[in-house]
């Protein structure tokens, strides 16, 4: 069964073509002999209530110069696709949200969009971890810095971090008694009126920050952990980690069976969990990457494996 597949990506002239996931999972959807179609956020609208797209078809390639071709645009109802690939990086701003009412139309109209929209706008990265606080260190979520200052004195070692941020960004340390708390919780909750997250420091991120790839509520069985280099307390890759790909241990396996039923509940098909030590510290829900570097090295076929999950639930 032939699909017409969209992305929904950012500029795929940009993209970094030896690390995309998104385009692994296009080479996928390609091979297995599906018609590929690119959009973007500005190419979304609604006319008369109905779901529309300036769309171009899509064509890619194993080549690292010239690794897509584009056709033209054509103005086309949102329905006349079977599935769309929602990989529009954050930051989950404003736009980001309109853009899930109008995915959330082209859902009600049969289109499989993966993650569901409703759930990219409940399931804040962060926040939604918390749902799982049993798999996590202790957390606070909240915009009072006395209550933030009161968290570092009692965990001794505290990492806080915004809500909305994505690749390491805006992370630090803070140690009891350190010099510049006030001033990291001022900047951090724009004086005290927007919540951020703490949580107690996790010194396993020394062995790094794994990330365990999870398709239809089911963990793959090997994940990426992203190694802090030097002094620096982040393993994200876009915060110059270093990846090495690993098998999941026993405690991972079990994080993920605790999340993987809820991920499946709330329609998020492709999500990726990260894990420090024993401890889960976020669920990326929007455009979770690290399919090239953990096949690369284990050959699990993870964006194949996905397409034929998507097939599957559009076989229903």
């Amino acid at each position: 069964m032939s699909l017409n597949i969209a992305v929904l990506m950012d500029p795929i002239e940009h993209i970094k073509i030896k690390k995309d996931s998104s385009i692994a999972m296009l080479r996928a959807a390609q091979a297995r002999g599906h018609k590929l179609w690119y959009l973007e956020q500005h190419d979304l609208f609604v006319r008369d209530g109905v779901a529309c797209g300036d769309m171009a078809e899509l064509s890619v390639f194993e080549d690292s110069e010239k690794w897509f071709e584009r056709g033209d645009k054509q103005t086309r109802a949102l329905s006349t696709v079977d599935v769309i690939l929602m990989r529009k990086d954050p930051p989950f701003d404003m736009n980001f949200v309109y853009t899930t009412y109008i995915l959330e139309k082209a859902e009600q109209a049969g289109v499989l969009v993966v993650n569901k929209p409703q759930s990219l706008r409940d399931c804040n990265e962060k926040f939604f971890a918390t749902h799982f606080a049993h798999c996590m260190v202790p957390t606070l979520i909240s915009a009072d810095m006395r209550k933030l200052r009161a968290f570092v004195h009692e965990q001794h070692d505290a990492i806080v971090k915004p809500l909305d941020g994505m690749g390491g960004t805006g992370i630090f340390r803070l140690v009891a008694g350190g010099p510049n708390i006030g001033a990291t919780l001022e900047t951090l909750t724009l004086n005290g009126t927007l919540p951020i997250m703490a949580q107690r420091y996790i010194p396993e991120i020394k062995d790094g920050d794994k990330r365990i790839l999870m398709i239809d509520g089911e963990p793959v069985p090997y994940g990426l952990s992203r190694i802090p280099q030097g002094d620096e307390v982040r393993g994200n890759l876009a915060a110059g980690g270093i990846g090495e790909p690993r098998e999941l241990t026993d405690r991972e396996r079990w994080i993920a069976a605790e999340v993987g039923p809820e991920l499946k509940k709330r329609g998020l098909i492709f999500v990726g969990l990260d894990v420090i030590g024993d401890y889960l510290t976020e669920v990326n829900v929007t455009s979770p990457t690290c399919i090239r570097e953990i096949d690369a090295h284990y050959h699990y076929g993870i964006a194949d494996r996905l397409i034929a999950c998507i097939e599957a639930r559009r076989r229903g």
